[in-house]
C-alpha cells in the first residue's frame, strides 16, 4: 500500500539542494538530470514496493526463528527508513550533477576504525558485497557500455570535470555507490543488505538502459555530439553467449559488413585511419597477386605456436610481424603457394603491436615490470583477433585486466625484491597461466581478472588501513608542532632580552615548556588552564627580579608557597623527571631565600643608617613589614652559584623528540612562482617518481596535505610514510627536474588515444 510519506517531492528538492547549481549547469544538462531523477525516483519507488513481499517471502522460508526474525525487522526498518532513503538518494543524484562544473579539492579516504577481533568477518561481509557489486555492475557496463561511453563523452563537452564511465554521475558504478551511501543507516544483516542490492539492479540498473538513451538524445536534440550514433536499446530476451567454435567463426568472417554497429563505429575507424596512414607504418611484405590469406583459425595456430614457444626473458622489443613472416614463409615453401594475412587480422597486429609500442615506451610502468607486460603481447593479439570489441569496450576483460596490471604496477619501485614482492609474484603468476592455458577462449581472461581484483582488493585495503594510521599520525604531529610554536612564542615574549638567574631560564625551557605543551594539546590556548600556566611562568619572572618596595616583598612573601605549589603540580602532571624537579625546586628555595636576606639586609641598614635604635626597635620594624623569616645565611660559594645570572639574547626553539637541531629556514619564493604552481597542482592520492640521485628513484603517493605545518606527506604503496617534504621543499624539487608526475589514467585508453593520434597525424603528413 502507497501512502505520502513514500513519495520524495522533485519539486521540493529541486529548490532545497539543486537550486543554486541550476545557474552553474547548461539548461540541456539540468533537462538531462530532471528527467534521469524522476525515473530514478520511480524505479525506487518499484524496488521498495517489491522490496516487502520479498522479504517475506524469505521469512516464510526461513530454517530458524533467529533468521525469520531477522527478516521481520530488515522489513520494519525499511518501512521505517524508506523516506530517508528514497530521499536521501535522490539529493546525492541532484549534488553529483551540481559539482561537475567544479573541482574538489581531494581529500583522504576516511575509515571506519577497525576491531582486530572482528577483522576477518568485516573482510567477508566487504568481499560478498564487492562481489555483488561488482557482478552487477558488469552486467550493465556490458549491455550498456555504448550508450554509457556516449553520454561519458557528451557531458565531457558541456561540463568542465574530466568525467570517465566510473565518475558518470549516471554510471552503474556512482548510482550503485550512492544508493549504497543512502542506505548505510539501515541496520540490516549482509543477507538481507545482498537481497536488496539485487533489487536495486532488479528496479534501478536494469532500467539504465533507457535512461541513458533518453538522455542522449536529449543532448543531441540540444546539438551535443550529434554525430556520435548510439544505437536504439535493445529490447531482446537473448544474451546467450556464442561458444567458443560459433566464435572463431564469427571472427573468421570478422570485418566491418560482419561486426556489430557499435564495433563497426570504432573498428571501422581505426580500420580507415590506417589504410589511410600506410605510407608511414611498417610496410607489409609485398605478396604476389595469386596469395592466399590464412583464415583466422590458421593465424591463431600460428600465434600459439609462437606463445608457446616464447622464452622466459623475452625482450621487449620483440617485432611479432617479423615473427609472423619468418612462420609464413616456412608454411609457403611446405604448401608450395604464398600465404599471406588477411587485410583485417593484419590491421589488428599493426593495431596490437602499435599499443604495446606506447605500452613498453610508457615512463609510468616501471621497467622491471615491462618486462613482464611485454610478454602479454601475444595473448592480447589473440583476443583482438577473435574479438574486435577488445578496441572498443572499455570493460572488455582482457583490457580490463592489463589496465588493473598497470595501475597495481604503478607504486611498484625498481628496487623492490622481484622474488620476494607479492605484486610481482601475483603478476607473474598472471602472465605465465595466460602463456601456458590461453588458447582460443577468451573467457580465462575473466577469471584471471576476478582472481586479480580480490588480490588486489586485499592490499588496497591493507595499504588503505596503514595510510590512515600514517595521516593520523601526521596530523598528531602537526598539532603537537603547533602546539610546539605557542608555548616558544609565550616564551620568547617574556624572556627574549632580560637577564635572569640561570636557574629560572633552564627551568622554564625544559620543563615549565613541556606543562605548557600539555595543556595547549589538551585545552587549547583560549582556556582557563592555558591562561593559569601562564600567570605561573609571569609569577615566577617577578619572584627572581629584584625587588624594592615594602608592597613587592609582602607580595613574595604571599606569593611563593602558591607559586611552588603551582609549579610542582604542573611538572608532575607532565611527568616530569622527579630527579630533576627536586633539583631545580632546591636551586628556586635558595634564590627565594637569598631574596629574603636582601630584604632583611636592606631593611636593617636602611634603619641603623636612620638612627642608633636598639635591637628591639629594629626586630620590630621589621615585624611591622610582616617580614617574621629569621634571617638565614647561605655560603659565600653557594649564593654565588644560585645567583648566576644570563642575558637571553637568542630566540628560544624548543625540539621535537627525536629532532636534533632546529631546521634551516627555507628561501623564500614568489607567490606566482611557477614552481609552487606545480606544487600546488598536485591533488592527494597522485603518484610522483623521485629522483634520489643518478641511480635511485623513489615512486610513492601524496597521501595527506598537512595544512597547519604545510607538510605533503608520501606513503609507498603499502601505505608506509616514506618522504615528507614542505610546500617550498617540493617546490625546490620541482626546480631541479627532481620530480617527475606519474600518469594515473588507464593504460589501455592512454595507448589507444596515442594510437589515434599518431594515425591521424600520419594521415595529415
Amino acid at each position: 500500500m502507497k501512502t505520502d510519506a513514500n513519495v520524495v517531492h522533485l519539486n521540493k528538492m529541486v529548490s532545497d539542494t539543486a537550486h543554486s547549481a541550476a545557474g552553474r549547469l547548461p539548461a540541456s544538462l539540468i533537462q538531462v538530470r530532471d528527467r534521469a531523477a524522476n525515473q530514478l525516483k520511480q524505479a525506487l519507488q518499484a524496488l521498495f514496493d517489491n522490496a516487502d513481499d520479498t522479504l517475506f517471502d524469505m521469512a516464510d522460508r526461513a530454517t530458524s526463528n533467529a533468521e525469520q526474525n531477522a527478516f521481520f525487522e530488515a522489513m520494519r526498518d525499511l518501512r521505517l527508513k524508506r523516506k530517508g532513503i528514497e530521499r536521501g538518494f535522490l539529493q546525492k543524484v541532484f549534488e553529483s550533477f551540481s559539482s561537475l562544473n567544479h573541482y574538489v579539492v581531494g581529500k583522504p579516504p576516511t575509515l571506519d576504525a577497525v576491531s582486530f577481533d572482528s577483522l576477518s568477518l568485516v573482510q567477508n561481509d566487504e568481499l560478498e558485497e564487492t562481489v555483488a557489486l561488482d557482478s552487477m555492475i558488469a552486467k550493465v557496463l556490458s549491455r550498456d557500455h555504448v550508450a554509457l561511453t556516449h553520454l561519458t563523452t557528451r557531458l565531457n563537452v558541456v561540463v568542465s570535470k574530466k568525467l570517465d564511465d566510473k565518475s558518470n554521475p549516471l554510471g552503474p558504478v556512482s548510482l550503485s555507490e550512492l544508493f549504497l551511501d543512502s542506505c548505510s543507516g539501515l541496520g540490516v544483516e549482509i543477507k538481507v543488505k545482498l537481497i536488496i542490492l539485487k533489487l536495486f539492479e532488479k528496479y534501478v540498473l536494469s532500467g539504465l538502459e533507457q535512461l541513458y538513451s533518453d538522455a542522449n538524445a536529449m543532448l543531441v536534440e540540444a546539438g551535443v555530439l550529434p554525430e556520435l550514433k548510439s544505437a536504439p536499446p535493445r529490447r531482446s530476451s537473448s544474451h546467450s553467449r556464442p561458444d567458443r567454435h560459433e566464435q572463431a567463426d564469427s571472427a573468421e568472417r570478422a570485418s566491418p559488413a560482419y561486426l556489430d554497429d557499435d564495433v563497426r563505429e570504432v573498428f571501422g575507424a581505426l580500420q580507415e585511419l590506417l589504410s589511410q596512414s600506410r605510407d608511414g607504418l611498417p610496410s607489409r611484405r609485398q605478396a604476389p597477386a595469386d596469395a592466399m590469406p590464412i583464415s583466422t583459425n590458421d593465424l591463431m595456430r600460428l600465434l600459439s605456436h609462437m606463445q608457446q614457444r616464447a622464452p622466459i626473458q623475452a625482450p621487449m622489443d620483440v617485432d611479432l610481424r617479423a615473427q609472423l613472416e619468418h612462420l609464413l614463409t616456412r608454411a609457403s615453401v611446405k604448401s608450395g603457394r604464398v600465404r599471406v594475412v588477411g587485410e583485417v587480422d593484419e590491421d589488428v597486429i599493426n593495431l596490437v603491436s602499435m599499443l604495446f609500442e606506447f605500452i613498453l615506451d610508457d615512463r609510468s610502468l616501471p621497467d622491471s615490470l615491462k618486462a613482464l607486460i611485454a610478454r602479454l603481447q601475444i595473448p592480447m593479439l589473440k583476443v583482438a583477433v577473435l574479438d574486435k570489441t577488445f578496441f572498443s569496450r572499455g570493460s572488455h576483460p582482457a583490457r580490463r585486466l592489463l589496465n588493473e596490471i598497470a595501475t597495481a604496477a604503478l607504486g611498484w619501485g625498481d628496487h623492490d625484491h622481484n622474488q620476494r614482492d607479492s605484486l610481482y609474484q601475483k603478476i607473474e603468476q598472471v602472465v605465465q597461466r595466460l602463456l601456458n592455458d590461453f588458447t582460443d577462449d577468451p573467457a580465462i581472461f575473466s577469471e584471471l581478472l576476478t582472481d586479480f581484483l580480490a588480490f588486489i582488493g586485499d592490499e588496497r585495503r591493507r595499504s588503505e588501513l596503514l595510510e590512515q594510521r600514517t595521516r593520523d599520525a601526521e596530523e598528531g604531529s602537526a598539532r603537537a608542532e603547533l602546539a610546539r610554536r605557542e608555548v616558544e612564542h609565550a616564551l620568547n615574549e617574556r624572556l627574549l632580552g632580560k637577564t635572569l638567574p640561570e636557574v629560572v631560564v633552564r627551568l622554564l625551557r625544559e620543563a615549565w615548556s613541556k606543562v605548557m605543551m600539555l595543556t595547549c594539546l589538551k585545552h587549547g590556548t583560549d582556556s582557563e588552564q592555558w591562561q593559569a600556566s601562564l600567570a605561573t611562568m609571569d609569577e615566577l619572572i617577578w619572584s627572581v627580579e629584584p625587588q624594592e618596595s615594602p608592597e613587592a616583598r609582602l607580595r613574595l612573601l604571599e606569593l611563593v608557597p602558591g607559586l611552588l605549589k603551582a609549579l610542582r603540580e604542573g611538572m608532575t602532571s607532565a611527568a616530569f623527571d622527579p630527579f630533576s624537579t627536586s633539583e631545580f625546586f632546591a636551586q628556586l628555595e635558595a634564590l627565594h631565600v637569598q631574596a629574603f636576606q636582601r630584604f632583611k639586609r636592606a631593611q636593617f641598614d636602611s634603619e641603623r643608617s636612620a638612627s642608633n635604635d636598639s635591637e628591639e626597635v629594629q626586630r620590630s620594624a621589621l615585624s611591622s613589614l610582616g617580614l617574621e623569616l629569621p634571617l638565614l645565611e647561605l655560603p659565600p660559594e653557594d649564593e654565588e652559584s644560585v645567583s648566576a645570572m644570563v642575558e637571553v639574547v637568542d630566540q628560544i626553539v624548543l625540539l621535537a623528540p627525536g629532532q636534533a637541531c632546529a631546521q634551516e629556514d627555507e628561501p623564500v619564493l614568489a607567490d606566482d612562482d611557477e614552481a609552487l604552481q606545480q606544487v600546488d597542482s598536485l591533488r592527494v592520492g597522485s603518484w610522483v617518481e623521485f629522483q634520489e640521485d643518478e641511480e635511485h628513484k623513489l615512486r610513492c603517493k601524496l597521501a595527506a596535505i598537512i595544512k597547519p605545518t604545510g607538510k605533503f606527506i608520501f606513503v609507498n604503496r603499502t601505505g608506509m610514510k616514506v618522504l615528507e617534504k614542505t610546500r617550498t621543499g617540493l617546490a625546490l624539487e620541482f626546480r631541479r627536474d627532481a620530480i617527475r608526475l606519474l600518469d594515473d589514467a588507464l593504460l589501455f585508453d592512454r595507448a589507444l588515444e596515442s594510437v589515434i593520434g599518431n594515425l591521424r597525424r600520419l594521415k595529415g603528413a
